[in-house]
């Protein structure tokens, strides 16, 4: 079986509000039932981007945790699984471990377990996952995952080998088949990688539409070159994950910051024009913005893709550029 959804009309962000603040309980590699979250109904996964597969997977979760009258939560692993095999930074990460978890709170979980994802755990069988994790050090009442959801060493554990477990051991297990997205007549199932893909070819419409929300980054405002200012366009500069492969170029933008969303236009590279080096940096001017931004925290959602990143013979070609950028990025933003 598979869940078809239509793109929104507008993709919004996930995180409209820096000043959530949520009840949701966060426990780290808990050793017994974690208080206010024994007898859970847990949907595991990775979740990240929390995507509209992800959103299936916890919506069912939810549903059967209401139904047995248990609380709901997720059950995710830091490292990523594939960072701890193959080296940090491997996974472009779509939401970070503390983005994601404000993301997960915003769908009314009650609590998200948070396992360090070791040697330990990598060595666990499919079997010794589900009583060693799920019964002893969860005691879980139910369990969700997607169709494609594997565990255990050598990933040895299915989701059916997970239903036959639930059925031997007194828990309940459901299945959540394949999620597709529509967009201009090309269907794709919704998966962190297809978005991945999308944003590292710059294509941040469509990532929005497998992700059910604009992506975005969070970062705090740092010290620059200042030579925006110097040009007339004084940015407020964030460097994002290590592991951020977003496609290099100009961007229209949202920054958020204190719950005030300004529109804006954004570079993301090594700016080949004046340096061409060191790491890629995110650089947003903000429209109709005065103040100080230095030391804050700012969120920055990308809305759309206006041209790859270049480099100018002169910074009068480049200032010219900017200006049609900006103009450019004030239209899609005006569209929604």
């Amino acid at each position: 079986m598979v869940f078809a959804v239509q793109p929104p009309a507008r993709a919004s962000s996930f995180p409209s509000d820096r000043a959530f603040h949520s009840t949701m309980i966060v426990v780290q590699n808990p050793l017994s039932p974690p208080p206010g979250l024994a007898g859970a109904v847990v949907a595991i996964g990775n979740f990240d981007g929390v995507h509209r597969g992800h959103a299936a997977v916890i919506a069912c979760a939810q549903k059967l945790a209401r139904k047995l009258g248990k609380p709901s939560a997720v059950l995710t692993f830091e490292p990523h699984p594939v960072d701890f095999f193959a080296g940090p930074g491997t996974v472009f990460r779509l939401t970070p471990e503390a983005e994601r978890n404000r993301c997960l709170a915003r769908l009314g979980l009650d609590g998200v377990v948070v396992m360090t994802f070791d040697s330990g755990v990598a060595s666990l069988s499919a079997e010794d996952f589900v009583t060693e994790i799920l019964i002893k050090r969860l005691g879980v009442c139910g369990a969700v995952v997607g169709y494609d959801f594997h565990f255990g060493k050598a990933r040895g554990g299915s989701p059916e080998f997970l239903a036959q477990a639930g059925a031997r051991h007194g828990f309940a297990v459901e299945i959540v088949p394949q999620v597709v997205a529509d967009a201009d007549g090309h269907p794709e199932a919704i998966h962190s990688q297809a978005a991945r893909k999308a944003l590292e070819a710059g294509d941040v419409a469509r990532a929005a539409i497998l992700l059910g929300h604009a992506w975005f980054a969070v970062g705090e405002v740092i010290h620059g070159e200042k030579l925006g200012r110097t040009l007339g366009f004084p940015t407020a500069n964030v460097r994002l994950d290590p592991s951020c492969r977003l496609r290099h170029g100009i961007y229209a933008v949202r920054l958020s910051i204190d719950g005030v969303t300004h529109g804006g236009v954004a570079s993301f590279g090594r700016r080949p024009t004046v340096t061409d080096t060191g790491a890629p940096l995110l650089e947003t001017f903000v429209f109709d913005f005065e103040g100080d931004l230095y030391g804050k925290t700012v969120e920055v959602t990308f809305v759309g893709w206006i041209r790859g990143e270049e480099k100018f013979p002169s910074l009068n070609a480049l200032v010219a550029e900017m200006n049609r950028d900006k103009e450019k990025a004030r239209a899609m933003l005006a569209e929604g």
